[in-house]
């Protein structure tokens, strides 16, 4: 059994006691989230939904917060002093997925 659920602007392929690395969280470490955005449930019998399936939920475990590593971002051009440097550090949530709710077998 599996899940396709979209979070933070992008859609994950997840089964039960999956980890996933996902767009920052509010909440802490050990807190329980759900997830009510279930596009595909996967199985013997797929329901896939348009564009939702209803009914259906993902519960997860936040494990951690971290932050991803730094990017640089360097613009030159070709005059005198056109030079701009900027950095960039994505914060990021590790959760683990304890259950998929919903699922019509």
């Amino acid at each position: 059994m599996f899940a396709v659920i979209k979070t933070g602007g992008k859609q994950y392929r997840v089964a039960a006691n999956d980890t996933i690395q996902i767009e920052k969280l509010p909440g802490e470490a050990g807190e329980t989230v759900t997830f009510g955005e279930v596009l595909m449930l996967g199985g013997e019998q797929p329901q896939v939904g348009a564009p939702l399936v209803q009914g259906a939920s993902v519960a997860a475990e936040i494990v951690e917060h971290k932050r991803g590593r730094k990017i640089i971002i360097f613009k030159k051009r070709r005059r005198q002093n056109s030079r701009r440097k900027n950095g960039h550090r994505q914060d990021y949530t590790i959760v683990r997925i304890t259950g998929i709710a919903g699922a019509a077998q």
